[in-house]
């Protein structure tokens, strides 16, 4: 929704729903959109609706690992793109607008194949080869492979074999992103030599998987993980302390970094109920400890400690670096959850993406408006995420009586106010992708498990490697991977590294 602030940006404001006095631009967006609601009948996106595509066009690479965004068929909700717009003409033709949810749920599949044999973009694709191929059917720039099989001719000059798997320019890659230096020339003369030079680039991919370079601090996995934790030199404390240490992002590196190496089970970024310290050298090693909050002040100090009982802790969703920068004074926590969504799941809801409503949903405890029906459309999946972070402290403030960063089942009693009256009543359970939890613990094994925390993760190391997020020719083999890394990978990073570095978009020039 284009009225909307990205929601890690907007703290506590129910993605900017309810306008503030001074917030003169938002507040014109949200009357531009509700005034596009009015007076478009129907325009208004349709979260049930990804879910549908994807009923309908199960095989499609839109709807493996991932659903559709509501992009598919809109600009920006109300407005529609091309597609949309032939889909519209298709939807229930005849029926008073705007329409009703079931009414447009039943109506759906059968304006959907009515669409099929047109080309939305002319961009000589069919609108189902499109919806299959998980390519953009209003958009010509986007569009599926049209690669044929045939019969590849290497220039006779060439330095590497382009028509097939190379090893000298696999073991130059590898060299290069993973050990962090070309290879010497000895070192390439020394590969044609071998009986099996792939046994030595694996092997090769081993002993940098443990290098500095790689697993270090600052190393590659870092900065893989800088988006997720997103640091803050001034609010750090710790080594290096900021002007007002609030937290020590290393702890979540440190997790980061422990739980993406030496084949340990990955999902436990999300899942961990211990925490992980590091020492630095060469090589830099990680140690998990667990800890109670008591124990960790006597060690750490107050400003650096954890203090979410180990119990109640959820891997980097409840780290207190996380929670004091995600939640911070906020009732119902919409940034967390936001966050959360996008850097573990890869699914970002201020773009429309991973949309699951449940039902009877979004109600409105704080008092932000979010029950408008421009609103509802992202909030009927991102409020039921959020519930289950709004016992977790963020910084409670002097004279809470509370600990920042904590677990308290009474936190919210302390909201109630003349603008808020209603705000305790926001239950702790809630949903995500679609399926009921309890608390936050349940809401990150849920996750964990998922499709889309091993796509996600997958396609992290696709783009650091490749280059690029996978393209249509690459799809199935991407799709491979990352359903091999949570099936006979076990979740283990380095066992899916060595997959991909065999495949064609990786070793081939």
């Amino acid at each position: 929704m284009q009225h909307h602030h990205r929601a890690g940006h907007a703290r506590g404001s129910s993605l900017a729903c309810r306008a503030r006095p001074h917030a003169l631009l938002a507040a014109g967006a949200l009357a531009l959109l509700a005034a596009l609601v009015s007076t478009a009948p129907d325009a208004a996106a349709m979260p049930q609706a990804p879910a549908v595509v994807c009923e309908k066009y199960p095989s499609s690479a839109a709807c493996t690992g991932q659903q559709p965004a509501c992009t598919l068929c809109h600009t920006a909700p109300p407005v529609r793109n091309a597609f949309g717009m032939e889909l519209e003409a298709e939807l229930a033709p005849g029926a008073p607008r705007p329409l009703a949810p079931g009414t447009f749920t039943a109506a759906l599949p059968e304006a959907l194949a009515a669409v099929e044999s047109s080309d939305s973009d002319d961009d000589g694709f069919a609108n189902l080869d499109e919806l299959l191929a998980g390519s953009a059917p209003a958009d010509a720039d986007s569009k599926p492979s049209d690669s044929e099989p045939g019969t590849c001719e290497a220039p006779a000059d060439a330095a590497y074999n382009v028509c097939d798997r190379d090893a000298a320019y696999t073991f130059a890659k590898v060299m290069r992103d993973v050990c962090g230096r070309s290879p010497r020339m000895d070192e390439i003369d020394g590969l044609f030599e071998m009986a099996d030079p792939w046994q030595h680039i694996h092997a090769t991919l081993d002993v940098c998987l443990d290098s500095e370079h790689w697993r270090g601090r600052d190393g590659v996995l870092w900065s893989m993980a800088n988006r997720k934790i997103r640091p803050s030199a001034s609010i750090k404390a710790g080594a290096d302390p900021g002007a007002i240490p609030l937290g020590d992002y290393e702890d979540d590196y440190n997790l980061f970094v422990y739980t993406h190496t030496d084949d340990r089970d990955a999902r436990e970024l999300l899942t961990a109920q211990y925490m992980v310290a590091r020492t630095d050298g060469a090589p830099t090693s990680y140690q998990a400890y667990t800890r109670s909050p008591q124990e960790d002040v006597a060690e750490r100090g107050y400003l650096a400690a954890q203090l979410v009982v180990p119990e109640r802790r959820a891997g980097m969703l409840t780290s207190r670096w996380f929670l004091v920068t995600n939640v911070m004074f906020t009732a119902i926590p919409r940034t967390a959850a936001a966050q959360a969504y996008r850097a573990y799941l890869g699914m970002d809801i201020a773009k429309l993406e991973g949309l699951v409503p449940v039902s009877d949903e979004p109600v409105d405890y704080d008092a932000k408006t979010v029950t408008r029906a421009e609103c509802a459309v992202c909030h009927s999946t991102l409020d039921p995420l959020t519930y289950p972070f709004t016992r977790y402290e963020g910084l409670s403030g002097r004279g809470s009586g509370t600990f920042p960063a904590s677990y308290n089942q009474d936190r919210l009693d302390r909201f109630v106010d003349e603008l808020m009256p209603d705000v305790a009543a926001t239950p702790e359970a809630g949903a995500v992708l679609g399926k009921p939890v309890a608390d936050l613990i349940e809401w990150a094994a849920v996750a964990a498990d998922s499709d889309e925390f091993a796509r996600a993760t997958v396609l992290d190391y696709w783009k650091l490697l490749v280059g690029d997020a996978p393209q249509a020719a690459e799809r199935d083999s991407f799709d491979a991977l990352w359903q091999a890394f949570r099936g006979e990978h076990a979740y283990g990073v380095e066992r899916m590294l060595h997959q991909l570095i065999d495949m064609e978009a990786y070793s081939v020039p």
